[in-house]
């Protein structure tokens, strides 16, 4: 375990609409052990030892109860509330809207609790051990730098498809120094026989291999993050606020962030596989994933003895 410490803050204010329900709740594990739980296993070892977990107010007396209750025993908890007002940018006009802003918006919902270093992850994504042990050292490695050096853990495509529906997916593409370049969103990806496909230009398929790395939303940033994300939050609601459905992406922020030579970004590679919760019928293969790694020895059944 490293000695460092550092914060894990978890995004689960999404009720998951393809889901059917609120898909934080179902368990995965041979104890009835949901995959936030997992989460936090593998964050402790890697030196994580708070969490911000950013959830919707309205749901927070059933979230507590459900989830928060069983990890505020293992880790100092803090809740933060990612709502329409939150963060929003002084001297301008609410919209009616009732969605929040997006993941970018859920991180800098974080930012009056968040002093040091720390992950950011989707409350309903396994992300494996090693994931977080390889931005543990990456934080180490940067522990006397002052500039905005943020990285982002990337999986292959193929392991983070659906045979249940298509997905969207962040493409990452690299310098030749691993830097992110970019990060292209591309939605309704299909699996195929070979890899996977999506509508592209006419609505022609566009072939993927799926050996191409995505994000997945597992982050590392400094507290430096949040001005940046706040300055261009501010600009997302003076050009999208009045679209009903517009969301400020994370992958797209720090994307932007990285082409302008404002923030480096560096892709991290994870040994372990990703699996989800996107559909209800991915319940059966979330299960069946957790029994195999327990099998290899990776986790103790029950998960907290």
């Amino acid at each position: 375990m490293s000695n460092s410490s550092y914060d894990l803050v978890i995004l689960a204010a999404g009720m998951g609409s393809r889901f059917g329900g609120l898909k934080q709740v179902q368990p995965v594990g041979p104890a009835g052990e949901l995959i936030i739980e997992y989460s936090l296993y593998d964050a402790q070892r890697a030196g994580f030892n708070r969490l911000v977990l950013v959830i919707r107010r309205g749901m927070e007396a059933d979230f507590r109860a459900q989830i928060g209750r069983r990890l505020e025993a293992r880790m100092d908890v803090q809740y933060v509330f990612q709502e329409l007002d939150t963060q929003f940018p002084r001297g301008a006009v609410l919209p009616e809207r009732t969605k929040p802003w997006g993941t970018g918006h859920a991180v800098l919902a974080a930012r009056e609790v968040v002093q040091r270093p720390f992950a950011v992850i989707n409350a309903d994504d396994f992300y494996g051990a090693s994931g977080y042990a390889v931005l543990a050292r990456h934080f180490a490695a940067l522990a006397t730098s002052t500039q905005p050096h943020y990285a982002l853990v990337g999986y292959p495509l193929k392991q983070t498809l659906s045979e249940f529906g298509a997905v969207s997916r962040g493409l990452c593409a690299t310098d030749a120094q691993g830097q992110l370049q970019r990060i292209t969103e591309i939605t309704q990806i299909t699996q195929t026989g070979t890899g996977a496909h999506y509508p592209g230009v006419n609505g022609q398929p566009e072939p993927l291999t799926g050996e191409e790395i995505v994000s997945m939303n597992f982050w590392g940033f400094t507290p430096a993050i949040f001005p940046q994300l706040e300055k261009l939050f501010g600009e997302f609601i003076s050009t999208q606020a009045t679209h009903p459905k517009a969301e400020f992406y994370l992958p797209t922020a720090l994307s932007s962030l990285n082409e302008s030579g404002a923030a480096q970004v560096a892709l991290l590679a994870s040994r372990d596989a990703w699996f989800g919760l996107t559909y209800r019928e991915d319940l059966v293969a979330a299960q069946s994933a957790v029994r195999a790694l327990i099998a290899k020895g990776q986790y103790p059944a029950p998960l907290w003895g």
